[in-house]
C-alpha cells in the first residue's frame, strides 16, 4: 500500500517469524522485565535481479502472497517493473502478457480474490500502467482516458470493483472500474492520492496531501468526496487500512522547519479522524494493515537505527516499535508496505536493503501473530 515518496519509500530485512506477546519488548530499551521472544529470521529475498525494490505486498492465502516492485532502479532504460508470487516454498516472477513496452515500475498492487488482482504504477511508454491478474499472470489494462502526465500510486480491490489512485495535473486522480466500466474523477483542488483502502463496492477511503496538509477522500454511496482532517500543516498521507466501520488508521508524516520529518498516524473511530502518538525516533511510516480485530501493523525505516528491520504496532491505543536484530549500521532497511494474512496470524513486509555503495536488495519480512 506509498505512497511514500510516490506511494511507498524503500528498503528493509526479510522473511522471518516474529513471535509478539501482548507485550512485546522494544530493542535498545531498558526493559523492566526481562525481554519477550522477538525472534526475526534471516532475510528472504524474491530473488529480483541487481538493484531490486519491493514497494507493496496483498496476502491471498498461505500459498498466494503476492508483491510488486522495480528492478534496476537506477537504471532508467533497463529498469522494469516486477510482480512476483509466493506459492508456499518459492517466490516466482510472473510475466505481463499483451504488451512489448513493459512496466517501468509497480507500485502497489491488490488482491480481491484469488483470481481477480490488479497493479499500478507506471509504463516505459510514459503512460500510468494498470494490469489486472487471473492468478496465474497479468494483462496490461489500456484506458483511452488515461493520457501522458497522469500518476497512479495506489490501487485497492474487492469483488467486481477497482479503485486506482494518484494525480492527474497537480490534482487528485480516482480510476474506478465496475462491470467493465471505468470512471475518472479528479477534484479541481491540488493534491495528490498515494493510498486507498476498500470496505465494500461503494465505500472507503483514499489519503494524500494538498496544500502543504493531510489529504482524506471518503468514498460513500459509490462516491467520493473530501472528509474533514485535523489541521496538520506540513502533512501528508501515504497509505490507509480500513479494519471495520468504525476502524481505520493512515500513516505518513509531517514535514516541519528545518527540513525534519516526523511521522503521523491518525486513526478513525467512526465519527473522526484524530492523531495517534506516533513510535519514538527518527522514523518514517509507509504503509499499514489490520487483522480486523482492531490490532495494525505500520511498515517503515528509523532512520536513527537504519540497519534494523523497523515494524509499529497499534493495539487502538498505543503504537509500539517493532525491531529486528541489531546489524551492521552501513546499511539502510527499510519496509515499504505491510500486508496480515486472514487465517494464518502471519504479517508479511517488503521492502529493501540499501548497502554501504548504495546498491538495492529486495527484502522480505513475516512474522506470527499469537492467538490471545
Amino acid at each position: 500500500m506509498t505512497r511514500r515518496l510516490p506511494r511507498r519509500a524503500l528498503a528493509l530485512c526479510a522473511g522471518g517469524l516474529l513471535l509478539l506477546s501482548s507485550h512485546p519488548s522494544v530493542a535498545h530499551a531498558d526493559p523492566v522485565s526481562p525481554p519477550v521472544a522477538e525472534a526475526w529470521q534471516a532475510p528472504a529475498s524474491a530473488g529480483l535481479s541487481k538493484d531490486g525494490s519491493l514497494s507493496d505486498v496483498a496476502a491471498v492465502s498461505a500459498t498466494s502472497i503476492w508483491a510488486v516492485g522495480q528492478q534496476s532502479v537506477w537504471d532508467v532504460w533497463q529498469s522494469r517493473g516486477a510482480i512476483t508470487h509466493w506459492d508456499g516454498s518459492s517466490w516466482n516472477e510472473v510475466g505481463i502478457r499483451n504488451d512489448p513496452t513493459g512496466a517501468g515500475s509497480l507500485r502497489s498492487i491488490a488482491a480481491a480474490s484469488a483470481d481477480e488482482l490488479w497493479a499500478v504504477g507506471e509504463g516505459h511508454d510514459g503512460l500510468p500502467y494498470l494490469a489486472r491478474g487471473d492468478g496465474a499472470s497479468f494483462d496490461r489494462v489500456v484506458l483511452d482516458r488515461l493520457h501522458v502526465g497522469d500518476w497512479l500510486g495506489g490501487v485497492a480491490a474487492v469483488s467486481g470493483r477497482v479503485t486506482a489512485v494518484g494525480r492527474r495535473d497537480g490534482q487528485p486522480l480516482m480510476v474506478t472500474g465496475a462491470d467493465g466500466k471505468w470512471k475518472l474523477t479528479h477534484l479541481p483542488d491540488r493534491g495528490t492520492l498515494y493510498g486507498v483502502s476498500l470496505s465494500g463496492k461503494s465505500e472507503g477511503w483514499a489519503v494524500g496531501d494538498a496544500d502543504g496538509k493531510p489529504l482524506i477522500m471518503r468514498q460513500s454511496d459509490g462516491r467520493w468526496k473530501p472528509f474533514k482532517t485535523p489541521d496538520i500543516p506540513g502533512g501528508y498521507l501515504r497509505d490507509v487500512h480500513i479494519d471495520g466501520p468504525r476502524r481505520a488508521l493512515a500513516v505518513g508524516g509531517v514535514h516541519q522547519s528545518g527540513g525534519e520529518v516526523v511521522p503521523l498516524v491518525l486513526s478513525w473511530n467512526g465519527r473522526k479522524w484524530s492523531r495517534v502518538t506516533p513510535p519514538p525516533g527518527d522514523v518514517r511510516l509507509y504503509g499499514v494493515t489490520g487483522d480486523r480485530k482492531g490490532h495494525f501493523w505500520i511498515s517503515g525505516v528509523d532512520l536513527g537505527q537504519p540497519g534494523e528491520a523497523f515494524l509499529a504496532r497499534y493495539d487502538g491505543r498505543t503504537v509500539e516499535p517493532l525491531r529486528g536484530p541489531e546489524a551492521d549500521t552501513s546499511r539502510t532497511v527499510r519496509l515499504q508496505s505491510v500486508a496480515y494474512l486472514p487465517g494464518t496470524g502471519t504479517v508479511w513486509a517488503v521492502g529493501h536493503v540499501v548497502d554501504a555503495s548504495g546498491r538495492y536488495t529486495d527484502v522480505i519480512e513475516r512474522f506470527g501473530v499469537p492467538k490471545p
